[in-house]
């Protein structure tokens, strides 16, 4: 199979790099990261084991050409990019896999591809790209597969199979819609309070940032876990993530709140790919991850008063918006 990967982050990167070990042919888009790994190839630092592939290298999609299977791994962010990136890579039968966060990503692809290309990949997996093509792998790794709004085809398990076969744990869900509400009940107060713990908590609570007060170091999970104030808030936000997802009729697990705090408390001193953006003073993926469920949740009449203060003040704290 033929495979290009647009977005060779720590996701793309990742997940690229296993394919390519386990023997497909693997294309990776790169940029600034280009003359690195051509020359050292992706080094995965794992504590399943250490492991270094050589990709083919292309600088632009013209370059790798019409492939099987795109694996998407850009920041939300530079999704205005689709229509240049990807359909040069695509003929009749190509799967484009967006493994992107939050929602919208696939309709943003449907606007350039047919609906029956389209699949997501939710990635339960803790990753840091800590230098180009090098990549640590901290912590977990399943791949949720699903179509965009179809039920799961054949290919679907293929590909779930293709993914096991690389060492990657791979389920398939039949509602991909829900799947993606699932991991929101992390990625909302994760991602969103590893960023607005440098306002404080009473900024946080109640939406309004003191642009008169310096910024606090930025918490990652493991102190937000062991802060009871933040525990609580935590909390607060993944209930309000689940009583969104049941307004828009998806059902989810009764345990899934406690079942993400425990699988977070394994990751130790993590930080989020958000934080990440925030300390690198880059875009943060608001609209996906924050805006959209917020718009989706009052839309359908559920009251997120925390996630709608938590989404003032990451807007505030964006650093597109900061001085620099």
């Amino acid at each position: 199979m033929k495979i290009a990967v647009v977005g060779c982050g720590a996701v793309g990167s990742y997940y690229g790099a296993r394919l390519a070990r386990a023997g497909e042919e693997v294309h990776f888009l790169l940029r600034s990261d280009y003359d690195q790994v051509r020359r050292r190839g992706v080094q995965i630092r794992s504590p399943q084991g250490d492991f270094r592939v050589q990709p083919k290298c292309a600088r632009t999609p013209d370059d790798i050409g019409p492939c099987d299977l795109v694996l998407i791994g850009l920041k939300t962010t530079a999704n205005h990019q689709f229509p240049v990136l990807v359909p040069p890579l695509t003929r009749t039968h190509t799967v484009l896999l967006t493994l992107q966060n939050g929602l919208s990503n696939e309709e943003q692809l449907a606007a350039i591809a047919p609906v029956e290309q389209i699949m997501g990949g939710l990635c339960f997996v803790c990753l840091n790209r800590i230098e180009p093509g090098i990549i640590q792998h901290i912590d977990h790794g399943l791949v949720m597969l699903g179509e965009f709004q179809r039920w799961p085809e054949p290919r679907t398990h293929d590909l779930a199979t293709l993914f096991r076969n690389a060492g990657i744990p791979c389920k398939v869900t039949d509602n991909l819609a829900r799947a993606h509400w699932e991991k929101l009940t992390w990625n909302v107060p994760f991602n969103g309070l590893g960023v607005a713990s440098a306002a404080g908590l009473p900024a946080v609570r109640s939406g309004k940032l003191d642009p008169a007060a310096p910024l606090q170091p930025c918490l990652t999970t493991d102190r937000l876990l062991g802060d009871p104030g933040w525990a609580q808030l935590l909390r607060e936000l993944m209930d309000e993530v689940i009583a969104a997802a049941c307004g828009l009729g998806h059902v989810l697990p009764a345990d899934l709140a406690d079942v993400q705090i425990e699988r977070t408390r394994t990751m130790g001193a993590y930080k989020a790919s958000t934080l990440i953006d925030f300390e690198r003073r880059q875009r943060l993926e608001l609209q996906s991850l924050f805006l959209e469920p917020l718009r989706q949740a009052e839309s359908a009449g559920v009251k997120v008063p925390r996630l709608r203060a938590l989404c003032r003040i990451l807007e505030q704290l964006d650093p597109g918006k900061l001085p620099q």
